[in-house]
């Protein structure tokens, strides 16, 4: 909850997140120590809020202050040809004229928005960096309750979820309605989205088994498809493997440290996601541990999104991982 302040102090989450923190701030017992946090980081904010105004001058500061300049400035030639002269004082009588009052004006309050601007520059790559960072901890929080929750899966049933070898609903993102339809998990808390994307923005609700059975036994083949391409949520999961003979096997939960199990949704072209800035890549593997992965490192070993032959498929060994997205087919 902590991660979340700084987003919920910039306005940056979505209405589930932030009922999340009003909830956690109303707390009687965690909820002073969060005040106390959000009070810091609010103090610490503040001077953002310096270029939210602006102080009207005095009227012909700009004309008095280069009169004393020009002054100063030449003292030394003044005092060698004479006295100096008598600084002008200025009345409401002698003041500029009203056009010279407001050019002046003009041009005070340009070197105060350029300022303010310059503030802006130097400090808002900072508070994206920071919005960023608190999304990209929300998104590896998220995986990992994803996780546990499929391993009280395996628990109660000796396998993974996984959908049927063939057919309409033999769709990757049918494990996001099996686990909300067993009570797993939430199917509108957030869990299988990640903070910033369009479904989150939009307010997605994971579907029941149910729901898609009903969709798809109706023959609405465009909400089908509608329905199929975002009921994973943000995240993809694995497509499993096939033996030799091509069967689609029961996915058994070996605890490998370095088999993914599902990790930020591919894009369309199926070899990055736009899930984060920058390619940054979170991924869940076997054992429950969810590493942050940059483009860099992320199909180092084996191809994340395919499979040994280059297919959106199933893997063609029980070592050949494939993450794909809601709507792929193993």
């Amino acid at each position: 909850m902590r991660d979340e302040l700084v987003g919920y102090l910039l306005e940056a989450l979505d209405d589930t997140e932030r009922q999340r923190v009003d909830q956690a701030l109303a707390d009687p017992v965690g909820g002073p120590a969060l005040k106390r946090e959000l009070g810091h980081l609010r103090r610490a904010a503040l001077p953002l809020a310096w270029d939210g105004g602006q102080d009207r001058p005095p009227a012909g500061l700009a004309r008095r202050t280069l009169r004393f300049v020009e002054t100063h400035a030449h003292r030394d030639v003044a005092r060698s040809r004479g006295p100096l002269p008598t600084p002008r004082i200025f009345t409401p009588e002698s003041a500029p004229p009203a056009r010279v009052r407001s050019a002046r004006m003009w041009i005070d309050r340009a070197i105060l928005a350029a300022t303010a601007m310059a503030a802006c520059v130097l400090l808002m790559p900072m508070v994206l960096d920071g919005i960023d960072q608190a999304r990209s901890i929300r998104a590896q929080r998220n995986l990992g309750s994803i996780g546990g929750a499929l391993a009280g899966y395996a628990d109660q049933h000796r396998h993974l979820p996984m959908p049927p070898a063939a057919g309409p609903l033999s769709r990757a993102g049918l494990y996001a309605p099996t686990l909300v339809s067993e009570q797993r998990l939430l199917a509108h808390d957030g869990t299988f989205l990640v903070p910033g994307s369009t479904l989150a923005r939009s307010g997605y609700v994971i579907p029941s088994l149910d729901e898609v059975r009903r969709v798809e036994a109706a023959g609405d083949q465009q909400a089908f498809d509608l329905m199929v391409r975002s009921m994973g949520g943000d995240f993809g999961y694995t497509l499993g493997h096939r033996d030799a003979t091509g069967a689609l096997l029961p996915y058994v939960n070996f605890g490998r440290t370095h088999h993914p199990l599902m990790a930020d949704a591919p894009d369309e072209d199926g070899h990055w996601s736009d899930n984060h800035p920058h390619r940054w890549h979170h991924v869940l593997f076997e054992d429950g541990r969810v590493e942050r992965v940059g483009p860099h490192a992320l199909h180092l070993d084996d191809h994340l999104f395919r499979n040994h032959h280059g297919e959106v498929k199933a893997g063609v060994d029980p070592e050949d991982a494939v993450i794909g997205d809601s709507h792929h087919q193993p």
